[in-house]
């Protein structure tokens, strides 16, 4: 089967051909019928050497969607022939946060070696994906796969951010969205769908700004060194009252600090690598500062059900396997309007 792979320290994806798994006791194996591209995957491709630890070669890949295609022995509730998304932070199963369904949480996944999907197991860019247990798969129903794929990441991410600041985001309150991409376009509309607060959009792009715009963002910032300013102009001086930098690099980071209000939330979800100095004479007073990952697989079945219901959805940039090195070099440098998705 082909398959999207990670092979050599510092070379970049590439597209293969590797045998086709079969699955064990517990497992079930997917057709894949989309796969979703993420920064996060770039991240990893550009550690070096001596900070990788991810396994070679790898295949790519943690946003899956997939027909079940066989199954293992013991495996029930799962339906061959049925469409279904992958949740992705898969932990052990029976410790405290994996019984709250919050994998994302597991405090013995990195001990016992339990890896996400295409984060260190084998990813979903590939004809066939091996997933581990049946309940790291939910039903997708009549959702367009390739439609929906991303939202198990670019989705479930952000609400799960947004839904821990949720408190925060009341009638009259201000959100502020730092990098409205892959993640942030999806973060925009899921504020604008569970909370009355105005929605402030921040980017480099006039482009990304126009999709802040296009999917609900009440006002729109473009980032440079007056962008604080302008979102305390935009918030009669207060600052917003939760923060979420999709982003994390310095500069965003750096805008977070300077644009929240007191008793606000900072939420940095991207990996940029910025470092945000917390405390007395750096945050407003009763600033909270978090760093979430991913999201619970309840979460997950929330953001699959908002799609539903049609109030949030994900601007794909569509590619076959002969151009997923092509789609990876346009997400490294910013060219992917939403998100990008592999269909094999």
């Amino acid at each position: 089967m082909k398959a999207v792979q990670y092979r050599e320290i510092g070379k970049g994806p590439e597209v293969v051909e590797v045998d086709t798994p079969e699955p064990g006791p517990g497992q079930i194996r997917l057709k894949v019928t989309a796969a979703g591209l993420c920064h996060s995957d770039w991240f990893l491709m550009d550690l070096p050497a001596d900070q990788y630890a991810y396994g070679l070669p790898l295949t790519l890949g943690h946003e899956i969607a997939g027909v079940a295609d066989k199954l293992g022995d013991g495996v029930v509730g799962i339906e061959v022939g049925a469409s279904y998304a992958v949740y992705g932070p898969w932990g052990c199963g029976v410790c405290h946060a994996c019984a709250e369904g919050k994998e994302n949480y597991c405090a013995r996944a990195a001990s016992l070696g339990i890896a996400p999907p295409g984060l260190g197991a084998p990813g979903g860019m590939a004809e066939y994906v091996i997933v581990d247990s049946a309940r790291h798969l939910l039903p997708l129903g009549d959702l367009d796969p390739v439609q929906t794929v991303s939202l198990t990441d670019a989705g479930l991410t952000p609400y799960h951010a947004i839904k821990a600041a949720q408190h925060k985001l009341y009638p009259g309150a201000f959100a502020l969205v730092l990098g409205v991409g892959g993640l942030g376009h999806v973060g925009v509309q899921i504020i604008r769908a569970i909370s009355e607060a105005t929605v402030i959009a921040v980017d480099v792009s006039e482009d990304k700004l126009a999709l802040a715009r296009e999917v609900g963002a009440h006002h729109t910032v473009l980032s440079g060194p007056d962008a604080a300013a302008q979102v305390r102009e935009l918030t009669g001086g207060l600052g917003a009252d939760a923060v979420f930098d999709f982003v994390g690099v310095q500069p965003t980071i750096d805008t977070a600090r300077e644009s929240v209000a007191i008793d606000g939330f900072i939420h940095i979800v991207g990996i940029g690598g910025g470092i945000l100095p917390a405390g007395f004479f750096s945050t407003p007073f009763g600033a909270a500062v978090r760093n979430p990952y991913w999201g619970s697989r309840s979460e997950l079945a929330e953001v699959l059900d908002l799609a539903r219901t049609g109030a949030v959805s994900v601007h794909v940039q569509q590619y076959g396997f002969d151009t997923a090195v092509e789609a990876y070099g346009r997400l490294h440098h910013g060219q992917v309007r939403g998100r990008a998705v592999v269909v094999p």
